[in-house]
């Protein structure tokens, strides 16, 4: 009987519409080839690949978003459907003995029958593109029906556990639908540190400002020199040449007759780095144009262009930021305004934006974190002296957002503390770990529980004021504020947040 051990028992009239459906379906004589495509069909759509098959076409056809959707569905419908209604609901599936030999399928299922998982699946990854490309959606409806003919056909399901698939396929897709249209990726712009006062140079004189002609080019910015030079008259501006160091001009300067009391810099994050390491150490206000490619410090103080610089510099105004020390065995210290990464990490956000402007950032994570994954190797590290092994870890100063072990961006400049997010190896399979690295720990949750990628929590994240790092074994390398090297220096890392350690001109 269908309802045998269901919790709740079936209604009398499901059941024996059920048995009813089951008789007519094997009475029918199909042939070996059609029992053989069925089978085939239905082996098919085991633990997905049919629909992450389906997804990369869609990706290929220039329909990326759609397939994301689909996919996301798919997860959501798999978990509600293997964890929630097998374990609430389940029930015998149909005897063997009623289903044709030449339609039993090789492995005869063993987990409970309601629901249809495969179905549930199908219908999930259908409707979730359709949500994205109603004509893409449409295409796939033989599919995903042919998927709930196919338990049936091989009798590894009750009408009515198609029927519930199919159900919690559909809810999935529209949830899902509902609750990214209200939320959004990255939270409400927050407010970011108190405005203090800073020194007002009217004209320039007492700022030393550093260009590197090399960042950002080919971006349409304006040449800076002009603007410097109309805006700022009396300022020292140097412009970097092949050789120049940062440290030695900006000490050369210090301990001159007239040393300045405003450091300033026109690059990217890796100049703008170099110069508030030094501003930090002779405690001067910095002065940041953006300059370079993506200019991540600069966005979160905000100062997106350079007139909104300029006039923060022109009015005197400021704000206290949080940095990082980052302390080498061999007594080297460098200052990091936004991240610090040992790990795939680097070349995944590298990877992530060559493919941010065709495909958007969800789907270039997935697409990064799969080809970074593929061609990398897990590695142990000693992190605040427990051993584990690893494919990255990031630490952000201050949170970043979104909650996922690849943020995106910061959104405060004065939380306090570092944000570290660890994405572990172990036995996790690269498909669950390039997962894992794209959209993060809520992602991993769910895709924990799938049949083919089970296993422990894969990311790790919390807070802290002080981390260390050490790489056992091979060196994987490591990042700062967009400047990545080779090899990691001496035996190990140290982390230590510096609060309100900058004075930074913003609005």
């Amino acid at each position: 009987m269908p309802a045998s051990r269901r919790r709740p028992p079936l209604p009398r009239r499901i059941a024996r519409a059920d048995e009813a459906v089951a008789r007519r379906i094997n009475a029918r004589r199909t042939g070996v080839g059609a029992d053989a495509f069925w089978r085939l069909f239905t082996g098919a759509a085991d633990h997905g690949k049919l629909w992450f098959a389906v997804a990369g076409l869609l990706v290929a056809i220039g329909k990326p978003k759609a397939a994301a959707r689909g996919l996301a569905s798919l997860g959501l419908a798999s978990l509600v459907a293997n964890v929630v209604g097998k374990r609430l609901v389940g029930g015998q599936r149909p005897a063997l003995t009623s289903i044709p030999v030449s339609r039993r399928l090789d492995r005869s299922p063993t987990s409970p029958s309601f629901p249809s998982g495969h179905t549930a699946s199908a219908v999930a990854f259908a409707a979730g593109v359709a949500l994205e490309s109603p004509a893409a959606g449409a295409a796939l409806v033989p599919l995903a029906a042919g998927v709930g003919y196919s338990r049936l056909h091989t009798g590894a399901h009750w009408f009515s556990d198609v029927a519930g698939g199919a159900a919690i396929g559909a809810g999935a897709a529209l949830a899902l639908k509902a609750v990214t249209a209200s939320r959004p990726l990255i939270p409400t712009q927050e407010p970011t540190a108190e405005t203090i006062a800073l020194p007002v140079l009217a004209d320039g004189a007492g700022l030393f400002i550093l260009v590197n002609p090399g960042s950002g080019k080919g971006l349409g910015r304006p040449d800076p020199e002009p603007l410097l030079a109309e805006r700022l008259p009396a300022a020292d501006v140097h412009v970097l040449g092949d050789g120049d160091d940062i440290a030695a001009l900006i000490r050369d300067r210090l301990a001159g007759a007239a040393p300045p009391t405003v450091l300033g810099i026109v690059g990217g994050d890796g100049s703008v780095g170099a110069v508030a390491h030094e501003a930090r150490l002779a405690g001067l206000p910095l002065l940041v144009l953006p300059g370079g490619t993506f200019n991540h410090f600069a966005k979160a103080a905000g100062l997106e262009t350079f007139d909104a610089a300029l006039d923060a510099f022109a009015a005197g105004t400021g704000r206290e930021v949080d940095a990082a020390e980052l302390a080498f065995p061999t007594g080297e210290r460098r200052t990091v305004l936004n991240t610090a990464s040992v790990g795939v990490y680097p070349a995944f956000v590298a990877e992530r934006e060559r493919h941010e402007d065709r495909w958007g950032k969800p789907l270039a994570a997935l697409i990064a974190a799969v080809r970074v994954l593929r061609r990398s190797e897990p590695f142990e590290v000693e992190v605040d002296g427990s051993v584990r092994r690893i494919w990255s870890v990031f630490v952000g100063v201050d949170r970043y957002y979104p909650l996922t072990v690849a943020p995106i961006e910061r959104r405060r400049l004065d939380d306090g503390l570092l944000d570290v997010r660890i994405l572990g190896a172990g036995r996790t399979p690269r498909t669950r770990g390039a997962l894992a690295l794209a959209f993060g720990g809520r992602a991993d949750t769910f895709v924990a529980r799938l049949p083919f990628l089970q296993g422990p929590p894969a990311v790790d994240g919390f807070t802290a004021q002080e981390l260390s790092i050490a790489a056992h074994g091979e060196d994987p390398g490591y990042a700062h504020d967009g400047e990545a090297a080779t090899d990691t220096p001496g035996d190990a890392l140290r982390l230590t947040l510096l609060p309100a350690a900058l004075r930074v001109y913003a609005p």
